[in-house]
């Protein structure tokens, strides 16, 4: 088996803590506003500072999506972009000399559309290091065929916790996790939002004591401050729709590497 992907993200959480920060993982939807454009902000993340990515696969019905991130898929599907566009800009990634891991991050019916066992080896060939998919548990008979194609193929298979999960199905769910656990923060959609929910801590420490994988929190972070109170709780932050929502601004991948650059230093862990 090549545990290249798991391995990868393994030492991305591992260089972060040794840092003593949380590692950065932006989220970008792979052809918003287009393709060239997408990669080219792809590498300005990696250029402000990620540690991880996770590039975006296109879909029509984003269920766990807030607007921003339903409008940009809406134009990426518009203009064309295909799953095999996600692969070739991970795989012109790599050839650019980008290192870091590449998660692709989409719901099951494309994956299912192309062949489970295709994409897992494609993405793998790619150079990609694993999924991340909102609607698929890992404990129905889809999630185990997908857990068990990422397996032989060395990628993780990243599941999503929501702070309304019981202990059982934190159990269920961290048991099934390879690279890291996703930690929704919220129950509802993605979406920048003022503040951060208060019980936050609380449900980090509940599936801390169920696995020794890295926990990377997400949904709702969209500024410095936040990330930072997010790195003194997790191990990783993830920021999506905050970044998104510039990639129709003037000069979208100056603005998006600013916004990152802060975002990134904002995960460095400060004395509470």
């Amino acid at each position: 088996m090549n545990d290249h992907g798991v391995g990868r993200i393994a030492a991305a959480f591992e260089a972060a803590r040794a840092e003593d920060r949380a590692a950065f993982m932006p989220y970008y939807t792979v052809g918003y506003p287009d393709l060239e454009t997408s990669l080219n902000v792809i590498k300005a993340l990696v250029e402000a500072g990620a540690d991880l990515i996770e590039v975006g696969v296109p879909f029509s019905d984003p269920l766990a999506d807030g607007p921003t991130i339903q409008a940009a898929t809406q134009i990426a599907l518009e203009r064309g972009t295909s799953l095999t566009d996600v692969l070739e800009v991970v795989y012109r990634l790599r050839q650019g000399g980008v290192t870091i891991p590449l998660v692709l991050m989409g719901y099951y019916n494309p994956f299912l559309a192309y062949g489970i066992e295709a994409i897992c080896r494609d993405a793998a060939a790619a150079g990609a290091n694993g999924f991340i998919v909102p609607d698929l548990p890992p404990d129905e008979r889809d999630g185990q065929e997908m857990i068990a194609y990422c397996r032989a193929h060395g990628l993780a298979f990243v599941p999503l916790l929501a702070p309304t999960s019981t202990e059982e199905r934190i159990q269920i769910v961290t048991r099934a996790a390879t690279g890291f656990v996703y930690l929704v923060s919220v129950t509802g959609i993605t979406g920048a939002r003022d503040r951060l929910p208060p019980d936050l801590e609380a449900f980090v420490a509940r599936v801390r004591v169920a696995t020794h994988l890295p926990l990377a929190v997400g949904f709702g972070i969209s500024t410095p401050e936040q990330a930072a109170q997010v790195a003194r709780i997790a191990d990783g932050v993830v920021v999506g729709s905050a970044l998104v929502k510039l990639g129709l601004e003037e000069r979208p991948v100056e603005r998006i590497r600013e916004l990152a650059a802060s975002l990134a230093a904002g995960a460095r862990r400060v004395p509470a």
